[in-house]
């Protein structure tokens, strides 16, 4: 877990936190390899996770989805690393905190979180959610154990990120 004071280094106040309910996120440790991107990426996940995922990702194909993973595991230094990028360029945390986590309360940071994509579609667009990728996930998504982690108007203030889904366990 961050610390409070290298949250309010970065300009966000513990309260704010608070106030939308988030939950913090451990690192995961023992992580395997989910995906290799086709630009060589690799994306790891945790052991169960990452099964299901690949189960999920053969079921679609069979039916003439392609998915692929954009982004998996995300340690806390990354984050950071992130919220600080986006500091540099002048935009204002309460912005950039609508579509990036605070640093420890990353879903990516479990080793459950996947953004995903599909051909046609650019990378972690909204124009996911009108895919038929996006319509298959919404329909069979939780058999493998994942779920849409910020539908639209969700509780935690992000915007609607329909590439964004999270492993809870087989349902």
């Amino acid at each position: 877990m961050i610390p409070s004071a290298a949250l309010e280094a970065l300009g966000i106040p513990v309260w704010l936190i608070a106030a939308r309910g988030l939950q913090s996120f451990a690192e995961a440790e023992n992580l395997e390899l989910a995906e290799v991107g086709t630009d060589g990426r690799e994306h790891f996940l945790i052991s169960e996770a990452a099964v299901a995922w690949r189960r999920m990702k053969r079921d679609a194909h069979r039916e003439g989805i392609v998915l692929s993973i954009v982004s998996a595991f995300r340690s806390v230094e990354r984050q950071i690393e992130i919220v600080r990028r986006k500091l540099k360029t002048g935009e204002p945390i309460e912005q950039i905190l609508r579509v990036s986590a605070p640093p420890g309360f990353s879903e990516h940071h479990s080793g459950r979180a996947i953004d995903l994509t599909t051909p046609l579609v650019q990378t972690l667009d909204i124009g996911f959610a009108e895919s038929e990728a996006f319509h298959w996930l919404m329909r069979h998504a939780d058999g493998f154990g994942f779920f849409l982690s910020y539908p639209e108007n969700n509780a935690h203030g992000y915007s609607f990120e329909p590439w964004h889904w999270c492993y809870r366990s087989a349902a």
